[in-house]
């Protein structure tokens, strides 16, 4: 047995679940697992553990899981306290934290396309990596701001070199 951890899932914020639910479900794909979930900030197993890890002052969140067709896991949360903000720049690469996330999408001018006519934002030109093994990608924004990169291949396949 591999002791060695492996990729589980990433988590994302929204100002409201059902709609990132369905967005994700329709444009990416994503199957829903489980949830909504709800989870208050009191003295139940589920809320001690929320308040080890949010701090106090959230009241109550909901959340989702959903999982990629190729069964990565995808967490979506929406936070009662404190309100949702969305930053007037959502790409604060130079902070510490996730930047971004990234999709496998062999057609990768396509699904950004996809994604821009259903209501997210393509931020970057598709850029091509290495033009005779096909390696593109592009960065894009779901409708909240959350971005992600969209890969034309598997990550091991582009950069084990």
């Amino acid at each position: 047995m591999n002791s060695r951890p492996t990729f589980s899932h990433v988590g994302i914020t929204v100002p409201k679940l059902e709609d990132a639910v369905d967005w994700y479900r329709d444009v990416f794909g994503y199957t829903l697992l489980a949830g909504p979930l709800e989870v208050l900030e009191d003295d139940s197993p589920l809320g001690i553990a929320a308040t080890g890890i949010y701090g106090r002052g959230f009241r109550r969140f909901r959340f989702a899981h959903m999982a990629s067709p190729d069964g990565n896991g995808f967490e979506v949360f929406q936070f009662d306290a404190p309100a949702y903000e969305r930053p007037d720049e959502v790409f604060q690469f130079w902070r510490s934290g996730v930047n971004h996330f990234a999709v496998t999408a062999p057609n990768v001018a396509e699904f950004a396309a996809e994604v821009s006519a259903s209501g997210g934002t393509q931020r970057s030109e598709v850029v091509t990596l290495d033009e005779s093994r096909g390696f593109q990608i592009v960065y894009c924004e779901d409708p909240w701001g959350n971005v992600f990169e969209i890969c034309s291949h598997p990550y091991a396949d582009m950069w084990n070199v």
